[in-house]
């Protein structure tokens, strides 16, 4: 049986046809919303026994909204492959649009858009296809992803990741610094970097000392050309990467003075999407040389 919201005009039985995830349940019980028989419970498995009373204490507008991740919609076809042959497809992901699942759950994602299109060109399959991740782009990120076709492969992909025995090059945008840069100019960054803020927050990553478990980035920088996106006078920025953590350009180019345009998480400037484009990746695996470039999209 639901219980009653207690100090509320409504109650979570008003809300009997929505599926209330045991997740929910929990935080109420974890933040001392639930009491049985008057006193406070905090263990969610407390036994209820005989005839007894719970009372819930809550917030009904906070409790029953879920914020609506605001992706893009994709539908995987011919276009959006870049190369493909038995053992690896190489897809040009759109910005905004999450690579894999995600713990909100029944999100569409990269991942499932590939098995579905690979399926569709095989309906004789009884089972999906494999695709496998072997390495991830931020959702907000644009650009080259590679997924195996089949396990025969993944051990020499995944060594070529972690051995970083591969080419990965993106795009950026900043927009222009006071006082100018010139097209052709060059620099590096280097840092022990790591995440600095709370697990219940937006992942925000900083410079963090090996000692405190910071990791070594380096990336390379290359200033492009200039342009104007969105009204605003920018620089192109080419970006090599030697390490691959996690919002490493991002993290690089804001400790420059140079924020990406659209990264408000790092002080960038709002913009339609964060400007940031996986251009080009290369490498070699049994023998066979990959080579896959995207341009940048609207540049």
């Amino acid at each position: 049986m639901l219980p009653e919201a207690v100090g509320s005009s409504q109650s979570l039985s008003e809300h009997s046809a929505i599926n209330i995830s045991n997740s929910k349940i929990r935080r109420l019980i974890l933040a001392g919303a639930v009491q049985v028989n008057g006193k406070v419970v905090k263990r969610p498995a407390f036994e209820l026994r005989g005839r007894s009373t719970v009372d819930v204490n809550f917030d009904p507008q906070r409790f029953f909204y879920e914020k609506q991740p605001d992706d893009v919609a994709f539908e995987m076809t011919d276009e959006a492959v870049l190369y493909e042959d038995e053992n690896l497809i190489f897809v040009n992901k759109p910005a905004d649009f999450p690579v894999e699942q995600t713990i909100t759950g029944n999100r569409a994602n990269l991942h499932d858009a590939v098995v579905d299109y690979l399926w569709k060109r095989n309906p004789a399959l009884r089972n999906p296809p494999y695709v496998g991740i072997m390495h991830r782009l931020d959702r907000t990120t644009s650009g080259v992803i590679v997924f195996t076709k089949t396990r025969a492969v993944n051990k020499e992909m995944s060594e070529l990741f972690q051995k970083h025995e591969l080419t990965k090059r993106y795009f950026a945008v900043v927009e222009e610094p006071h006082g100018g840069m010139d097209d052709g100019k060059t620099f590096s960054v280097e840092m022990f970097m790591g995440r600095t803020s709370g697990k219940s927050q937006q992942g925000k990553w900083g410079e963090l000392p090996e000692s405190r478990g910071g990791q070594y980035s380096k990336t390379d920088f290359i200033v492009s050309r200039h342009l104007k996106v969105e009204g605003r006078p920018c620089l192109l920025i080419e970006c090599t990467l030697y390490t691959g953590r996690t919002h490493q350009i991002r993290l690089h180019l804001a400790g420059r003075g140079l924020p990406i345009f659209g990264d408000t998480l790092y002080g960038g400037a709002a913009a339609s999407r964060l400007y940031l484009h996986a251009a080009h990746l290369s490498f070699t695996l049994n023998g066979i040389a990959y080579d896959v470039k995207s341009p940048f999209p609207g540049l």
